[in-house]
This record gives structure tokens, sequence and C-alpha cells, in this order.
């Protein structure tokens, strides 16, 4: 099943030079990248986007984290795409994440895990909702989609 599923590389992942090589992965696996920009997260932004954290103990120091600097948010689409970036991504704590993910490549503590990446089909239209308006979001063909999928 094609879906759209939305990612972000945290404000750690855009100091640390990471954004290139994870939109190149992503590229690779064959994902149509079908909206992207860069921002400062606001906090009301960061709190609507966490709110099902705001009574965890983490709260605060997330919400802190995600808004200190640039993000880079992307909709991705391809086959299976919410369940394919989250294999991709690796376990949330990079000390768990298996080699060849991005978390288990270029992360080291959970604070600090590089991206971010819908959890479920309803989390992605959720987040694609927040940070993309329907103009910043596009339609079209590849030319490798006959390749990548089958009919």
């Amino acid at each position: 099943m094609i879906e759209r599923t939305f990612v972000m590389v945290k404000p750690d992942g855009v100091q640390r030079g990471l954004v290139g090589e994870i939109i190149s992965r992503f590229e690779l696996r064959g994902f149509k990248i079908c909206g992207m920009k860069m921002m400062r997260i606001p906090r009301e932004l960061g709190e609507r986007n966490y709110e099902e954290h705001k009574d965890k103990p983490f709260f605060k120091p997330l919400l802190a984290y995600i808004t200190s600097g640039p993000v880079i948010c992307m909709v991705l689409e391809g086959e299976n795409a919410v369940a394919v970036v989250r294999s991709m991504m690796g376990k949330t704590n990079p000390q768990d994440a298996m080699p060849g993910t991005i978390r288990g490549d270029l992360a080291q503590v959970t604070g600090r895990n590089v991206i971010h990446g819908s959890d479920s089909s309803e989390s992605a239209r959720r987040e694609i909702n927040l940070f993309f308006n329907e103009y910043e979001l596009h339609e079209y063909q590849r030319p490798d989609e006959g390749w990548l999928f089958e009919e």
C-alpha cells in the first residue's frame, strides 16, 4: 500500500550536518519526497506535536530541545512508508538500534537521536497536517517507479 509519512531531522541532525546523508538514505530506498522545508519549530507547535507526552517527565526537556534550532520536515511517500521509515530509523534509543539504521549509525543517546518519524498512519496524517499546508505537498511521478513497485 502506497502511503505518506512525516519525518523530521531534529536539531542535532541539522547542526551535525547529517541532513544530506539522511535524505539520501530515503531516496536511495525509493521514497518520494512530497514536501520538505527547514523551519525552527515555535513552542506552540512543539507542544501540539508532542501533546501526548505533556504529563511525562521528559516533556519539558524534549520541548526545549526540539525548539532549540532548525529542523528539516519532510513528507515521504512509498510502499508501507510508515513501517519502512520506522525500520530505517532504528530504535528510539540509539544504543539499542541496529547498525545500518539511521540511529544505529549516526546517534548515541535517546535525547539526541537525530530523527523523528510518525509511528502510525494516524500520527502521520496528524503530523503532516500540523507541519504542512496542502500547497506545500506535491504529486509527481518518479521515472524509476516502474522499477520500484509491482503492478
